[in-house]
């Protein structure tokens, strides 16, 4: 009940259980009776129902009159004020179920119904005992007491019927006046339905049942005849009404479509003379053409647009006003426009200026006549002679014949930047040179073309400069592009004019030799341009020399795509610089086994994270102070380090496969393995034995986890979920990855040091660390790398170079950590120059977590 407000609530449930407990009691009553009584109930309600379905509507009325009533009042008077009750419950839900969708109605009218009959009839029946007591009980008074029930059955029916949408209004309940006016042809209906019933009760009174079996089914085929008689009147009547208004709309429209032909005709004039000065002043070039293409009007901007007069335009054919170019097209599309289907045409054509200059027109060719022409495509469309003095029509002196209308928009400029964007597309910006995508189109032509004509190989090049981060990061990006823009000029100089060089991304460059005679050609030219790369470039006052890495690959392998030749060439550039750099290396079968079997590993190693073959060991790490001469020196921590546990190859190294992680995107999924094993097995033993609360892990990070937004909060998730001391993890760092990244990876090593946890430099002397950076970096530690020990010998090159990085890191504050010692000697002679911390096989080697745990229980018992 959404639209319901809380008086009209409160009245339909009142109306609701009023009217249920009438009927309630009236139930009850009827279930007192004898079955007679039922079946006449039944039969009153079945005719009050039927006589419902055939309403008699009131001529000139939307008002319409139904027996209902009649049984309903026949059968108070007959049976009672119960029974009356039931009936006309019955019959006003019959209606109610007819006419309204909404539950709310289809309750409270049928219990207003039985209600109204309540209350009047029980009025009624008070009346006729009054009556009898006093003596008047004939047919005139009788008729007199129903006229005036009829009267208040109205009154009370329709003020309870009309109180509840009221008070939805927040309107008063009673209605007054206005009740009558809205119901007036109801309360007639109810006299005569009142009169009725009284015939039909003195009848029975008087002759007895069988009267009324003959005299009601009377009743209801005069009612059906009435029924149907007044709807065909109102069929005719609408009948009349609609072939009155035909007449009518169709006198209005003939009466409209003369006065609209006689302003079509006006606006015609008009517009013929808007035409003719809109064709003369108009901003863009117009023509009327014939259909064999001579121009037989031009104006004064198309004469404009070709540097012409527009009397030299006339009479030429429009056609040869193109380039030959664009003129055996234009020609094809003119030669349609006698067909009878032609609409029109739309192109662009390059036109030949007077002052030597071409201009782009953009032509729109449409058909064209005079109002009283009729297309006919073999009719010359000649012009006849004007009257002296008038001026030319557009359509050539208005023979009226049909031609071509044409009009062009100069569009130079628009191609012009359409050219430019085209190059902007397909070349480098910064070197002029094509660009990946260029490349790619000029590649899968040359694929096409060889497999037509096998006789014109082809070899792709793969160029990647090594060490150009270097001038980026040292010299600065302005640096990198001028020498970028150098090394582009100069490997153009050392090729063909059929080659192609583009610029694919970064320092990367491709190369397409076209129609090679053999493939030492393209050999001897990749051996050309690394000894032209060799020469010095001066970038400002700094001369450098640029190395690059070459991978070949040729058309006899037989590609597809061009996508798998650039892969092949990449892989075999990988080979060169895999080799040492400054080189040349040739895609064969073996690089294909190698790419298969690195793919291979790839999708194992996914897997292995998700079945868990991945694990960690750990690596002590040992002070070299003055102990360490006859032992290992104190245990200062562990370097957690993942090995794969490989179901067919057995135990995987690092080198084995991060760098397929590393490639495939997998080191966040691996930093993380590590990051939380390592973090949990520490604080493990620091909680098994209080001497190994100080215990340290250091952990190695990627390039990739330094780039990843997200570090800090890994690491703090991480040593929450241990339960770990910020400062007891060591994250570890790689020089050449923390100079690559210098620029966005301060914030987060700061951002690291604020956590608590410390930061260490990994394989120390072998990148190109900037000592300026060094210092200001948040740097707890230096690694010495393992390459550097390996050859460690007293006088020896390798033991100065110790001995700087240890001097540089006490300078700097900084612990210095050696690793990989193999040997007494080496741990010695670092203990000798000042290193603080070393780890190596000959002190410990890694082991699982549980090997180590027992490791560390057997050192306690040692200590013992």
């Amino acid at each position: 009940m959404p639209d319901y407000n809380r008086k009209a609530t409160v009245y339909w449930w009142v109306a609701v259980l009023c009217g249920l407990a009438t009927l309630s009691w009236s139930g009850v009553w009827l279930m007192e009776q004898r079955w007679q009584v039922s079946l006449q109930v039944a039969a009153a309600l079945a005719l009050a129902v039927a006589s419902g379905l055939f309403p008699v509507r009131v001529p000139g009325t939307k008002n319409s009159f139904a027996a209902g009533e009649i049984f309903t009042f026949l059968v108070l008077l007959v049976l009672g004020t119960q029974a009356a009750a039931l009936v006309a419950a019955g019959e006003v839900a019959i209606g109610a179920w007819r006419t309204s969708k909404r539950w709310t109605s289809r309750l409270v009218t049928p219990a207003i119904g039985a209600l109204t009959v309540l209350i009047t009839g029980s009025l009624l029946h008070l009346v006729l005992q009054q009556g009898v007591a006093a003596g008047s009980q004939g047919a005139t008074p009788l008729l007199a007491v129903m006229l005036v029930f009829s009267a208040v059955y109205f009154y009370v029916n329709a003020l309870l019927l009309s109180g509840l949408p009221r008070l939805k209004r927040d309107e008063p309940f009673f209605a007054g006046a206005a009740l009558f006016s809205d119901f007036r042809w109801v309360g007639l209906a109810y006299g005569g339905s009142a009169a009725v019933a009284t015939l039909l009760f003195i009848t029975w009174r008087q002759q007895g049942v069988g009267v009324l079996l003959v005299m009601v089914p009377l009743l209801a085929m005069l009612l059906v005849s009435l029924h149907f008689y007044f709807r065909q009147q109102e069929a005719h009547l609408a009948l009349r009404e609609a072939s009155e208004g035909v007449a009518a709309h169709m006198a209005e429209v003939a009466e409209r479509e003369a006065q609209a032909a006689a302003r079509h005709l006006l606006e015609l004039q008009a517009s013929e003379r808007r035409f003719h000065s809109a064709f003369t002043h108009a901003s863009i070039g117009m023509a009327l053409v014939a259909f064999d293409g001579r121009i037989l009007q031009a104006n004064r901007a198309l004469a404009g647009l070709l540097g012409e007069t527009e009397a030299t335009l006339e009479q030429r054919r429009f056609p040869d006003l193109v380039v030959a170019e664009d003129r055996a097209e234009l020609e094809s599309q003119l030669g349609l426009a006698g067909a009878h289907d032609f609409e029109s045409f739309a192109r662009e054509a390059r036109c030949p200026h007077r002052d030597g200059s071409t201009v782009w027109l953009a032509l729109n060719c449409s058909f064209f006549s005079e109002p009283d022409a009729s297309f006919n495509p073999r009719a010359p469309a000649m012009p006849a002679p004007a009257p002296a003095g008038a001026a030319a029509p557009p359509g050539g002196a208005g023979s009226g014949r049909p031609c071509l209308i044409l009009q062009a928009q100069d569009v130079s400029a628009r191609r012009r930047a359409e050219a430019g964007l085209e190059h902007l597309a397909f070349h480098d910006p910064l070197t002029g040179l094509p660009n990946r995508r260029r490349f790619h189109e000029c590649l899968v032509s040359a694929l096409a073309r060889y497999k037509t004509e096998p006789r014109r190989p082809w070899a792709v090049m793969f160029i990647d400069f090594d060490r150009f981060k270097l001038v980026n990061d040292s010299l600065g990006h302005n640096a990198g592009d001028e020498l970028l823009q150098q090394v582009a000029r100069r490997v153009q100089e050392k090729l063909r004019p059929s080659d192609i060089v583009a610029r694919l991304g970064g320092d990367e460059f491709g190369i397409l030799a076209a129609d090679i005679d053999h493939e030492r050609d393209a050999v001897m030219l990749a051996e050309r341009l690394m000894e032209a790369l060799r020469q010095p470039f001066v970038l400002g006052e700094v001369e450098i020399i640029a190395t690059a890495s070459i991978g070949i690959t040729f058309s006899s392998i037989g590609y597809d795509s061009a996508e798998d030749v650039l892969r092949d060439a990449d892989t075999a550039m990988y080979k060169a610089k895999g080799a040492g750099k400054a080189r040349y290396a040739i895609f064969d079968n073996t690089l294909h086994a190698a790419v298969s079997e690195r793919l291979r590993l790839e999708g194992e190693l996914r897997q292995a994270i998700a079945r868990g073959q991945l694990a960690v060991v750990y690596q002590p790490v040992f002070e070299l102070g003055p102990g360490a001469a006859q032992g290992h020196g104190r245990l200062a921590g562990f370097e957690a380090l993942v090995r794969w546990q490989h179901p067919k190859d057995g135990t995987l190294a690092p080198a084995d496969f991060l760098p397929v992680a590393e490639e495939s995107g997998l080191m966040l999924q691996l930093s993380d393995f590590v990051l939380h094993c390592a973090c949990q097995q520490l604080r493990q033993w620091q909680l098994s034995d209080p001497r190994l609360a100080e215990l340290t892990m250091s952990i190695n990070l990627s390039a990739h986890d330094l780039a990843h937004p997200a570090l800090v909060a890994r690491v703090s998730r991480a040593l929450v979920e241990a339960g770990l001391r910020p400062e007891h993890l060591t994250l570890e760092l790689t020089e050449n990855i923390l100079m690559s990244q210098i620029e966005g990876a301060t914030a987060k090593l700061d951002a690291l040091r604020r956590l608590g946890a410390h930061l260490a430099v990994d394989d120390f002397g072998t990148g190109y660390s900037s000592l300026s950076h060094l210092s200001k970096l948040p740097i707890d530690s230096l690694k010495i790398d393992r390459s550097f020990i390996a050859h460690l010998q007293p006088g020896s090159d390798d033991a100065a170079v110790v001995g700087a990085i240890i001097r540089l890191g006490g300078a700097l504050r900084k612990l210095v950590v050696a690793e990989g010692i193999e040997s007494a000697e080496q741990m010695a002679q670092l203990r000798d120059l000042g290193c603080g911390f070393g780890q190596g096989f000959h002190m410990a080697s890694p082991q699982s977590g549980a090997a180590t745990g027992e490791w560390l229980r057997e050192q306690r018992g040692q200590a013992h």
